[in-house]
């Protein structure tokens, strides 16, 4: 049984329920049963075979999602990578796994102008407008749909993703068909996904849980490539017009929906942010802004989702008062799927095979920081070749746990904090700082729209994207962090995909550069 088996299902139970729509069109169920069933015979027919890697270009529609389902019914590899990351990112890693088809939006194309790798790519299909050396991807509709399913068992390859590389060799992550089962059914149970729900889904992991699940998946209207500077009214009127009851974004895409008109957000019923730092103020203005709603922050990360999360209803006083004294940022309860450990160990020394006592002496007890660790049937056990296992993945009492490179702690109640990424950890003579101990205090005033803490030359530098630097109260706020210096900014840097986490190498580089300097 896979994902696609599931979807088959809802195609027998609700093939006239509609189960993607987006600005451009919709499909029922039972469309795409039939598109992406044409689309697999189309490739089986030109010479795609079972375990072979199909690139994929193309942004979330209606036709990502047909070729994608195609694909899995044929037994192949879908395989995504970014390609606004330049041609020596594709270069290499087509070069770490050579793309046997590339599917392709028609302007896509024209980086085969450019990229050896693409050019060698034997079958390759256009959506949209006639390419050359090209076949078009509508042609689809001239072959009759694929009648069975390829055999695919737990451990067959399903999906293949690569990191940016940004900070090395990029890692490819293979995902099988087993790992994406074991995780709709964690999604399934743990946001709750029901039958006839219209979900505004962002990512695409949730949208092959809401096609399993029976959802209806509206697709927004915008660019999520830049989710903190979407156009919210297409949006707005997409929640209007299509009844939507929930919705799953990254926490920029929810600035910005909630940007002018959060009256538009009033029908949502259930909500989920994650992806990047949760901090109380979005969660705070969603429920007021949804007052009917279950609000929820999710953390997880691209090996392991979800981990944990956290209704905002849940968070006390008592919480917000840890929070504003340097106790981070609350994640709730791990998922009962997973296994998750704090322990103490250095970021960037390997950790080799444990015996299950050794593990129990490296677990950090409740209120003592660490690095957080997690193992269960949705956490990704390795990467392609074995790139990138050595300094993520360890072996103990026969299970494979994967090194978040995050760090926390759990309270007296067993909830998780979260204090930032290892390596952005502060130690001088003054003792430890974690970087959201100080940016979750910073960003509970309301002019500071994002905080860094980094160490400057020897100096506890906090930089904030704000106009100036807030009254006095602010530093007041901040005195047991012991800092060198508070530094507003226009603008921070921040992550590529979800225009939601600081990225500290790039601000570094600015500081190096001296671009922050009075």
């Amino acid at each position: 049984m896979n994902l696609v088996t599931h979807l088959d299902t809802q195609v027998r139970e609700r093939p006239q329920q509609a189960a993607l729509i987006s600005a451009h069109g919709s499909l029922t169920f039972a469309e795409l049963d039939a598109a992406s069933r044409r689309a697999a015979a189309m490739l089986q027919a030109h010479g795609l075979r079972a375990g072979e890697p199909v690139l994929i270009f193309e942004p979330v529609s209606l036709e990502l999602y047909v070729a994608l389902l195609a694909v899995f019914r044929l037994g192949a590899v879908a395989m995504f990578l970014d390609p606004s990351a330049g041609r020596a990112h594709v270069e290499e890693c087509c070069a770490m796994q050579p793309p046997r088809a590339l599917i392709a939006r028609d302007k896509a194309h024209l980086l085969r102008l450019r990229s050896a790798a693409l050019r060698a790519i034997p079958l390759k299909y256009s959506i949209g407008w006639p390419m050359p050396r090209a076949r078009r991807w509508r042609a689809r509709e001239k072959f009759a749909p694929l009648a069975q399913d390829a055999a695919c068992e737990d451990e067959t390859p399903a999906l293949l993703t690569f990191t940016s590389g940004s900070t090395g060799q990029p890692k490819a992550a293979v995902r099988t068909h087993g790992f994406l089962l074991a995780q709709h059914a964690v999604l399934a149970r743990s946001i709750a996904l029901e039958p006839g729900e219209v979900d505004l889904a962002t990512l695409p992991v949730f949208v092959l849980a809401n096609l399993a699940s029976g959802l209806t998946s509206v697709l927004p209207d915008a660019d999520l490539r830049r989710p903190g500077a979407i156009n919210p009214a297409p949006v707005w009127h997409q929640i209007a017009t299509h009844k939507v009851t929930r919705c799953a974004a990254s926490p920029a895409f929810f600035e910005r929906l909630l940007t002018g008109n959060p009256a538009a957000l009033a029908g949502l019923r259930k909500l989920y942010t994650g992806g990047a730092p949760v901090f109380p103020r979005l969660l705070d203005a969603l429920r007021a802004a949804c007052p009917q709603a279950e609000v929820h922050a999710v953390y997880g990360s691209t090996e392991a989702e979800p981990i944990a999360h956290l209704e905002a209803r849940e968070i006390s006083s008592a919480d917000r008062a840890t929070m504003l004294s340097g106790g981070g940022l609350p994640a709730g309860v791990a998922v009962p799927e997973i296994a998750l450990r704090i322990l103490r160990t250095e970021w960037g020394q390997p950790i080799t095979s444990l015996t299950a006592q050794e593990l129990d002496a490296l677990t950090a007890p409740p209120g003592e920081a660490g690095e957080i660790v997690v193992t269960g049937p949705h956490v990704l056990t390795g990467y392609l070749h074995g790139h990138g296992d050595e300094e993520t993945k360890f072996r103990a009492a026969g299970e494979v746990w994967h090194r978040t490179g995050d760090a926390g702690y759990r309270d007296a109640r067993g909830r998780l904090w979260l204090l930032g990424r290892c390596v952005a950890k502060v130690t001088d003579a003054h003792g430890t700082l974690w970087p959201f101990a100080v940016e979750t205090v910073a960003m509970n005033h309301p002019d500071v729209r994002r905080a860094a803490l980094i160490a400057e030359a020897g100096r506890r530098l906090l930089v904030i994207e704000c106009e100036d630097v807030p009254g006095a109260g602010f530093r007041e706020s901040l005195a047991w962090a012991l800092l060198d210096e508070i530094r507003p900014l226009p603008r921070l840097p921040v992550d590529r995909r979800h225009n939601a986490k600081i990225d500290y190498p790039a601000l570094r580089e600015l500081l190096r550069r001296g671009h922050l300097h009075s």
